[in-house]
């Protein structure tokens, strides 16, 4: 019970202060795009460029730790696109998007934070191995795949839609944060020092990035409406929730990855699906409301199943 209100609760709580006070109309909406804006094209990219650059690579980079944590969240996806094709029968690109949902936890706002808390500050260099491929991979991957079922029976060439999704990868904040600090991070191997005003900077922004964001966040969420189509936003709750955790815990397990790696792992692979999955299903207007509806839905059951998953790990 105490990991409940240690471990979970003030997460949750900076979440529902932005919640509640854009509900009262206390933060206007433009303010919390604005405060949006900031974290996650700014800061959120400047924490990871120094979470990047500071990272062991060939220490932290086990492939197991991967493989547990990326098969669990292919799983979900190919999960939840296949039931939205086959049990809701809904459009093939609504699939994808709910599918996607099912993919791309809440790694960075959600995990990080709270397995910080959990485990300490030195227990998160797991999360950021994950987090360094989580929106480039996840990212290409849904877009590919989008690309191409819009372009089914169209005649538009492999190539061209690979191209077109790598274009709209590479301009994304996040993944711009974790390859310039992946380039800092080989360069000070290589003899670089930065000035330690340099990092001294870095560092005051990225210790904005969390607290902003989980405030932003709260704020976005006021705006989702769990209305309709409950059985898929059933599913999508269960994948993200349920599945994915369960499938990387036994692969974990399976593969002998260490405490620390296998805390990574599941506490990451528990987390509700962020903003960026309802921002995906806004760009192609698939599913949107199930997208809104299962971050919003899915967030709040998660205060229950973190616990769960926290309770479960050693």
């Amino acid at each position: 019970m105490s990991a409940l209100f240690t471990v979970i609760m003030p997460v949750f709580l900076v979440i529902g202060f932005g919640y509640v006070v854009a509900w009262r109309r206390m933060f206007s909406a433009e303010a919390v795009d604005g405060l949006m804006r900031f974290a996650q094209n700014f800061a959120v990219p400047v924490l990871l460029f120094r979470s990047m650059a500071g990272l062991d690579l060939s220490a932290n980079f086990d492939p197991a730790l991967l493989l547990s944590f990326y098969a669990g969240a292919f799983a979900s996806f190919f999960l939840g696109w296949g039931a939205a094709r086959r049990l809701f029968d809904r459009p093939p690109q609504d699939a994808v998007a709910i599918g996607f949902v099912c993919l791309f936890s809440n790694s960075l706002l959600l995990g990080v934070p709270i397995t910080e808390r959990a485990y300490g500050v030195d227990a998160t260099a797991g999360n950021f191995a994950i987090i360094a491929l989580h929106s480039p991979l996840l990212y290409t991957f849904g877009i590919t795949f989008m690309e191409f079922t819009r372009a089914h029976g169209s005649g538009v060439s492999a190539g061209r839609v690979a191209l077109r999704a790598l274009k709209g990868v590479a301009r994304t904040p996040l993944v711009i944060g974790i390859l310039t600090g992946l380039a800092m991070n080989v360069l000070t191997t290589a003899g670089l020092a930065m000035p330690e005003g340099f990092w001294g900077g870095v560092d005051m922004i990225a210790r904005a990035a969390l607290p902003a964001a989980l405030f932003g966040l709260g704020g976005v969420l006021v705006r989702y409406k769990p209305e309709g189509d409950a059985a898929t936003i059933a599913t999508c709750c269960a994948c993200s929730l349920i599945v994915h955790p369960a499938i990387t815990w036994g692969l974990a397990q399976a593969l002998g990855l260490d405490t620390a790696a296998l805390r990574s792992a599941v506490m990451t692979a528990a987390m509700a699906p962020g903003v960026n999955a309802y921002l995906f299903a806004s760009l192609y207007g698939a599913a949107m409301r199930v997208a809104a509806s299962t971050v919003l839905v899915a967030t709040a059951l998660s205060i229950l199943s973190i616990w769960v998953w926290l309770a479960i790990l050693p």
